[in-house]
């Protein structure tokens, strides 16, 4: 019988029922770069942290769990784990990816991987023709779903279909939702991604990066690369992400419900242009996460009525933290036209949708009325100030 979300955050199926570790419960932190042998072929399984550790070995078997693949591999950042996913293409290879993703991926695809001969068409994948832009050397499609920060949801089943037909590798960043809420390799995708810093972590504590796979040829050459490269997750890291994702599910759900009642309180407010959040029924995508998610997620974007107003909420938030990252316990503001996406042209940005008065918003599990007396007062003083 198949496991729910909730106890594969905690439980590994093959090690129940055993007392491996001297039966502890919390996985051991295996903090060691080498290992001893008896002698010439009798390794203890584990020869060097570069290649496998135990500690880092559980929490990829756990994270594949998750996300119903064959295997995932654990690495330094979120960044450390695309990098690495980019060395399956070769010098003239093209990629559709999508207009609006992370700033990091952005830079990324524009300084390193185009100087390495790879080209790319960046568009919108949730509303344009796929088909249109594929041609004899594309390879790949990449997404974020919904995407940062303008949320945008694109149809992972429908572009899985579209991929597997000109045999293109689908490829999705699961940061926003987790595996939690979401699983892409479900839906049609070959590849999940994750920066694990985020929700999987939960804490604001480590950074850490995720590829999950459920095949095993492209299983394969992830554990090549890795060992190669040499950007596996360090023992500690790993176990600060294991005892995150312990408390996934009821992190998710607590930061889920604050997100949905702080959209609808932002929708009220006259100096607010736009909420964009995918759990609003008015949001174009609402309908879609409905059918390949299971919730929307804690993640939301709001523009202001002036850039003066989106800066006086960062200067007078005190609580809600204005900092970079999301997906922890703590509510965090950001500011994504000088954090976030600071490197992304701003001719860009401002195509996507990004302005000087666009904030983002990652909803932790705070009470949410503290919360919302927290933004009130806020815009309220504001509103005296830029308005008499």
């Amino acid at each position: 019988m198949a496991r729910g979300i909730e106890t594969k955050c905690l439980h590994l199926e093959e090690d129940e029922g055993c007392s491996n570790n001297y039966g502890a419960v919390s996985y051991p932190i295996y903090q060691t770069a080498t290992y001893a042998h008896l002698g010439v072929g009798k390794s203890t399984g584990y020869d060097y942290s570069r290649l496998q550790n135990p500690t880092r070995e559980h929490l990829e078997k756990v994270v594949a769990a998750l996300e119903n693949g064959v295997d995932a591999l654990a690495f330094s950042t979120g960044m450390a784990a695309i990098t690495l996913m980019m060395e399956l293409f070769s010098p003239g290879d093209h990629l559709i990816v999508d207009a609006d993703l992370y700033g990091g991926s952005i830079r990324l695809f524009r300084n390193v991987s185009e100087k390495n001969g790879i080209t790319f068409s960046s568009i919108d994948c949730y509303k344009e023709d796929i088909e249109s832009y594929i041609n004899a050397s594309t390879k790949a499609v990449y997404i974020e779903t919904p995407t940062n920060p303008m949320m945008n949801v694109t149809d992972i089943e429908a572009l899985g279909k579209v991929a597997k037909k000109h045999n293109l590798l689908l490829i999705v960043d699961n940061t926003f939702l987790s595996p939690y809420f979401q699983n892409p390799l479900d839906l049609g995708a070959d590849i999940v991604v994750h920066s694990g810093t985020k929700y999987l972590g939960g804490h604001n504590d480590t950074l850490a990066g995720f590829l999950v796979t459920n095949r095993e040829d492209i299983s394969e050459k992830f554990r090549f690369l890795i060992k190669t490269t040499g950007s596996g997750l360090a023992p500690f890291d790993s176990w600060l992400i294991l005892r995150g994702i312990k408390t996934l599910g009821i992190r998710m759900e607590k930061s889920q419900q604050n997100a949905a009642v702080i959209a609808e309180w932002l929708k009220k407010q006259n100096a607010v242009t736009n909420v964009i959040y995918p759990g609003l029924p008015t949001h174009p995508g609402y309908e879609i996460m409905k059918k390949q998610a299971r919730g929307f997620g804690a993640m939301l974007t709001f523009q202001l009525e002036s850039r003066e107003f989106a800066l006086a909420i960062l200067e007078k938030v005190r609580m809600i933290k204005f900092a970079e990252s999301l997906g922890g316990v703590e509510t965090l503001i950001t500011y994504p036209t000088t954090q976030t996406h600071a490197d992304v042209p701003e001719e860009i940005r401002e195509r996507n949708g990004i302005t000087e008065s666009t904030l983002r918003l990652s909803v932790g599990i705070e009470d949410v009325k503290d919360l919302l007396d927290e933004l009130d007062k806020v815009f309220r003083e504001i509103e005296g100030e830029l308005h008499g």
